[in-house]
């Protein structure tokens, strides 16, 4: 990597974001790791938090092409990827896109659909295409995906199968706001009203050479060893119903260049692998124990030597 490719040039990216979204930037920071990752990410916590302020604001300041999709019980594949419509006048078919044909899409409580929904997104996520009638019809890049759920033990949810959960490259939660945070929330009003007056600070252009930057970053034969012990420890009997897959494994090393991108380095250290570890695998494990799938990770972090 250049000189000048540092970790400065995200300053005024994640400087905007966080007047927008109050007191979180470590949420923030590993959102824009997921995306330079080329991931997608999924965002889990009650209603009411600001999750959709947060990607409507990060599409923004991004300058993507967004299109929020509200996912309901009754909702259709075709609603979202598109359908064949006869013309008249043409006489033949023609392709109506849908709303995944779009650089930025927002799956709005994604869990409140049905599994054919659901379902429907699969191709989409991990092949960046969608097949209608036999035909295949590529989506635009940067393809992006964030998702809002919400939790499943609310009404009328259905949860997301392993296969869907395994398509997100990160499950994040952004909690309650910190006291001084939400206190001047309240002092300052809404902060949805200050999307539409979010500066553009990126394009879709110069997110994909960050994206082939992030791909070139160096991971040595030792940093790979630890991801493996790391990934082999969740396969221990009696930890989770199924340990992290190759798939998985991929996934921390990809989320750790993208770390280390944004630390202005070309290389991957053991920490930038620490820093997205339980970020990119809670989602994809089921805890066996009392402890929950994010302590046991952090556990595992613990106990495996660098």
């Amino acid at each position: 990597m250049k000189e000048d490719m540092q970790n400065p040039q995200f300053t005024p990216l994640l400087e905007q974001l966080n007047t927008v979204i109050l007191g979180k930037e470590d949420i923030l920071k590993q959102l824009l790791t997921c995306i330079l990752a080329g991931g997608h990410v999924l965002l889990e916590d009650v209603p009411g938090v600001g999750k959709t302020t947060l990607a409507s604001s990060l599409s923004a300041v991004l300058g993507l092409h967004y299109q929020r999709v509200q996912f309901t019980n009754d909702m259709l594949p075709a609603d979202l990827i598109g359908v064949n419509v006869f013309a008249p006048n043409e006489g033949q078919f023609v392709f109506h896109q849908g709303a995944v044909f779009n650089q930025f899409v927002l799956a709005d409580e994604i869990n409140r659909a049905s599994p054919k929904v659901q379902s429907a997104l699969l191709e989409a996520m991990e092949e960046g295409q969608v097949s209608v009638d036999g035909k295949t019809y590529r989506l635009p890049t940067p393809f992006l995906v964030v998702a809002t759920q919400n939790p499943s033990e609310q009404l009328g949810t259905f949860p997301l199968p392993e296969s869907q959960l395994d398509r997100f490259m990160m499950r994040l939660s952004m909690g309650y706001p910190v006291e001084k945070a939400e206190t001047m929330l309240y002092h300052m009003g809404d902060r949805r009203q200050l999307v539409p007056k979010i500066p553009t600070l990126a394009s879709p252009e110069q997110l994909l050479a960050w994206q082939n930057q992030v791909r070139e970053i160096t991971v040595s034969e030792a940093v790979a060893a630890y991801v493996y012990r790391l990934v082999s420890a969740t396969r221990q009997a009696g930890l989770f119903a199924v340990g992290l897959s190759p798939r998985a494994g991929l996934a921390v090393v990809s989320a750790a260049k993208a770390w280390a991108f944004l630390a202005g380095r070309d290389f991957v250290l053991p920490e930038d692998v620490k820093a997205v570890w339980v970020a990119v695998g809670n989602h994809r494990v089921q805890s066996l124990q009392q402890q929950s799938s994010v302590a046991l990770l952090e556990r595992i972090l613990q106990d495996v030597a660098v």
